[in-house]
């Protein structure tokens, strides 16, 4: 049987820790995984660039990446932190910046109105980052980024990390098929909406007179591993609804609806606000129902967790970046899906 191309993710729960987070990925290493991959969250769980740093030391040929939003770290910051983590990790880095948005800022104690649209900023961030990763004095003048003469002080291993943009929204889509050389998509959407999904990035790289053969795509897959189908749904509700709250709502629930997810009914919004408002995340969480977790995610048992994985593939996933419900399905996810 040939080899299947996959990732593991970690970093959105708040069960596994930076150390525990390196453990996972060198065994995700021996099993034959490519890629880990690191999400830093707007629930403020670890940071990026401790964690990456730690995984890397732990691994010798993963594939490492990371979301990191803009404005968090200014761009020369964030391009020469990259820079640094792919020359401790012999070249191995991606980088995932992330829009901004006004969530963000309020829970970050930023501005949320500075002249420039999230997604604009985004592309200033990548367009300026490409440049400061030549090694090269560099300028760059935006609505947002603006610098004169500044690069840094050393010639980074690599003049070209990749930039795979994290996406959700058309907008967001859009830009990384104009800019990218590939995308993460994000999780907590169905193999139909990543249908959709990569027929905008598709059609926005070739407006660009970009080669999507060429392009990465990657999407990171909730899985959910027990022998009671009923029982694994239960375990990743919680996910679920992390991405239906009233702070997620506007800007993922929202978007994934007009790109194309079919699991999220326009109807069911005001229940969950009402869920909320009533019981806390725990009300929401038990207002989720069965179709959205089944939907949205692999969950089940073994065999169909994998049957799910496969339908992501064949909705256009080139590596899909499996992340478990919980620690005390960590091994047997490895296990599951060893090459």
């Amino acid at each position: 049987m040939a080899k299947q191309r996959v990732g593991y993710a970690l970093g959105y729960g708040k069960f596994t820790n930076a150390r525990e987070m390196a453990d996972v990925m060198k065994q995700a290493e021996e099993r034959g995984f490519e890629m880990a991959f690191f999400s830093e969250t707007i629930e403020l769980m670890r940071d990026s660039v401790s964690s990456l740093a730690a995984i890397g030391l732990a691994t010798k040929n993963m594939t490492l990446g990371t979301t990191q939003i803009v404005r968090l770290r200014g761009p020369v910051v964030m391009a020469q932190s990259l820079a640094t983590l792919d020359e401790l990790t012999g070249g191995r880095i991606t980088a995932a910046p992330g829009a901004c948005t006004k969530s963000h800022a309020r829970v970050h104690a930023l501005p949320q109105d500075v002249g420039a649209t999230p997604t604009e900023v985004l592309r200033e961030y990548i367009e300026s980052m490409r440049l400061l990763f030549t090694g090269d004095k560099v300028s760059y003048h935006g609505k947002f980024v603006n610098f004169d003469n500044v690069g840094m002080g050393w010639k980074p291993i690599r003049s070209h990390i990749p930039f795979y943009v994290p996406a959700t929204a058309t907008i967001g889509l859009k830009l990384a098929g104009a800019v990218g050389d590939g995308v993460i998509l994000n999780a907590v959407c169905s193999p139909e909406y990543t249908v959709n999904a990569l027929k905008i990035i598709k059609e926005s790289a070739q407006q660009a007179g970009r080669d999507f053969s060429k392009f990465f795509v990657a999407q990171i897959i909730n899985c959910s591993i027990e022998d009671d189908h009923k029982k694994a749904l239960d375990a990743v509700r919680w996910e679920v609804a992390t991405k239906l709250d009233p702070v997620q709502i506007s800007f993922i629930a929202a978007p994934k609806m007009k790109v194309g997810e079919p699991y999220i009914r326009k109807e069911d919004i005001a229940l969950f606000e009402k869920a909320h408002a009533a019981g806390g995340m725990e009300g929401l969480i038990k207002a989720i129902p069965d179709s959205y977790v089944e939907g949205m995610t692999a969950s089940g048992t073994p065999d169909e967790v994998k049957t799910r994985v496969q339908q992501y593939r064949d909705a256009g996933v080139q590596v899909p970046l499996l992340r478990p419900a919980a620690a005390h399905q960590t091994q047997r996810l490895l296990d599951l899906f060893a090459q």
